[in-house]
């Protein structure tokens, strides 16, 4: 199994694809109610479908990782994308940067290199 698809809700499509375009994901679907990206690295894929309301409570979060997180945030900064937390090494060994899209769903630019698969406390089988 292999995870390479997630959707998140919008109240505003054309407002996410100009979101997601500026982050720089590549758009490859769009109707009225849903529009797909392209990942720029591997092969995930990321959408958005209207929705009538929005989750209430903590909801989700969305990670993407970034190899030049710092650079693509202070790219990101020149462009007018406003960050909640700027990169920040964590605990966890992995650095991230905190912002939400403009229905507020919270996504996560980080990078964790081989500690996202090898963290020192990964459980052995």
């Amino acid at each position: 199994m292999n995870l390479n698809q997630i959707t998140v809700p919008s109240l505003d499509i054309e407002k996410s694809i100009v979101f997601y375009q500026t982050l720089g994901l590549k758009l490859i679907v769009k109707s009225d109610h849903y529009a797909r990206f392209e990942c720029p690295d591997g092969t995930s894929t990321f959408s958005v479908h209207l929705a009538e309301e929005l989750p209430t409570g903590a909801g989700i979060s969305v990670y993407f990782e970034c190899d030049n997180l710092d650079e693509r945030v202070d790219a990101l900064l020149q462009k007018g994308i406003v960050f909640d937390e700027l990169p920040k090494d964590q605990s966890w060994l992995w650095r991230e940067a905190y912002l939400k899209d403009p229905d507020g769903n919270q996504l996560i630019l980080f990078f964790a290199g081989e500690n996202r698969l090898n963290p020192p406390w990964r459980v052995n089988d």
